[in-house]
């Protein structure tokens, strides 16, 4: 038995402010929207790099406030670039964690909250 890769749903409200943070801030690329019909939630997946994430207007699919844990292997690269884009609604920085690992968190608009995880080997 082996397991796949997981896609988190992510609750987003806004359209327009979920591709402010994840696409203009993050850096992700839309792959691809769905809508039932014109006027109704948006469903969409992003993702940048092996990170793949479901954002849903969708009032069924997930709640707000999720957490998601992201495995990154330069989180240095990572704080730049996003202090470099001077989003003026979030300026996570990095923290040593008492268990070894280096975590960036990012909250978007809607809650939740993106940790972004280095680990590095001993």
């Amino acid at each position: 038995m082996k397991l796949g890769k997981t896609t988190p749903i992510l609750r987003i409200f806004d359209e327009a402010k979920a591709r402010e943070f994840y696409v203009d801030f993050l850096g992700f690329k839309v792959d691809w929207e769905h809508r039932f019909e014109p006027g109704l939630p948006l469903y969409m997946q992003v993702s940048r790099d092996g990170c793949v994430l479901h954002l849903s207007e969708h009032h069924g699919d997930a709640s707000p406030g999720a957490k998601v844990r992201i495995a990154i292997d330069d989180i240095d690269a990572m704080h730049a670039e996003l202090m470099g884009k001077r989003y003026k609604y979030n300026r996570p920085g990095v923290e040593t964690m008492p268990w070894g690992t280096r975590e960036l968190t990012a909250h978007d608009p809607f809650l939740n909250r993106l940790t972004f995880v280095e680990t590095k080997a001993a």
